[in-house]
């Protein structure tokens, strides 16, 4: 697996991480914590070095099993988990990114994980009631008290990650970004990595699924599946975005690769510094994810995607507002 590096921080990992949450939190399934420990050695087994967990996820759970499946080979991984949720009672109550809980989450973190130092903490959401600041303060102290290793946001605005940055560099920014959702490329974000030598780490870098070719206007989501509530998930929309996967597809036969791989290829191709995070419950499938970093996109293959990609009108926004007003604060 070949490594790339986050920000200026030196922060090394695979150049295909692992976004661990659907293991067992969102989509309806899960694994259980044995099948999803058996999954990530293998992952670790196939090159992957970065792994990403979040408290929320469960909530608590997703970190055990991260924590349980990884402590093993401790040395060989990085590992970032995430704080910024107030959690009552196992459910998600809002935001609190407050100083003193900052470090309470850290050592909670800790705690489940097993391990003495979280490589990489990010907040998770911006939290308007706590000044940027602050956040990024609390973060440099955990970082001096030796319990984190580097900072991270997630969703931020380009100028409040400006202002955090400013108090306590940050190694990596994690934003959605896929093939049909690109708003850091006109948000100001990729921009800014750019200028300050910040890694960026795109989650959801398949579409939740859908860039696979896996899903289609057909297509029932299971109860508890989180996709339900997303406008892009209707039928209608389904429908209509499927011709971003036929266009993938079309590529994927030219280039002897599938629809998911050169989704990601087309990531990798972007920025040297950019890591996507892609999940998924499958062996066979974080084989197929990981197959990604073989396919070397040119300038011009990269070039006709977009042209292509740009002609297809994508139907749904990404979040319903009540989550879309949670980002780019």
């Amino acid at each position: 697996m070949q490594k790339r590096i986050l920000g200026k921080t030196g922060l090394e990992v695979s150049a295909l991480g692992y976004g661990c949450m659907g293991l067992d939190f969102s989509y309806g399934h899960k694994l259980s914590k044995d099948d999803g420990i058996i999954l990530i050695r293998q992952a670790v087994d196939l090159g992957v070095t970065f792994f990403d967990t979040a408290e929320v996820y469960g909530p608590f759970t997703n970190e055990k099993m991260v924590g349980d499946a990884l402590r093993p080979v401790r040395e060989r991984v990085v590992i970032a988990t995430k704080f910024g949720f107030n959690i009552v009672d196992g459910k998600m109550a809002g935001l609190n990114s407050r100083p003193e809980h900052i470090k309470q989450v850290a050592d909670a973190s800790l705690k489940r994980l097993g391990i003495e130092q979280i490589d990489l903490f990010y907040q998770h959401r911006v939290d308007p009631d706590v000044p940027i600041e602050d956040v990024a303060g609390a973060v440099k102290e955990l970082i001096a008290a030796g319990k984190v290793k580097h900072f991270g946001m997630s969703e931020p605005s380009a100028a409040t990650a400006r202002r955090a940055h400013a108090v306590q560099p940050i190694a990596a920014l994690q934003n959605e970004y896929s093939l049909w959702t690109r708003g850091v490329e006109t948000n100001g974000v990729l921009e800014l990595c750019e200028e300050l030598g910040i890694g960026l780490v795109p989650y959801s870098p398949l579409g939740k699924g859908f860039l696979t070719g896996a899903m289609s206007k057909d297509t029932k989501l299971g109860q508890g599946d989180f996709r339900a509530m997303l406008p892009r998930f209707t039928p209608e929309a389904m429908a209509h975005n499927q011709a971003l996967v036929d266009l993938l597809k079309q590529i994927g036969i030219e280039k002897d690769a599938t629809p998911a791989q050169i989704a990601l290829a087309w990531l990798l191709a972007k920025k040297p510094w950019i890591v996507p995070i892609p999940g998924t419950t499958r062996l066979n499938r974080l084989k197929e994810n990981l197959g990604a970093a073989n396919i070397a996109l040119t300038a011009d293959d990269v070039t006709r995607i977009e042209n292509a990609a740009a002609a297809i009108q994508i139907e749904g926004d990404r979040y319903p507002a009540q989550l879309q007003a949670m980002v780019g604060r």
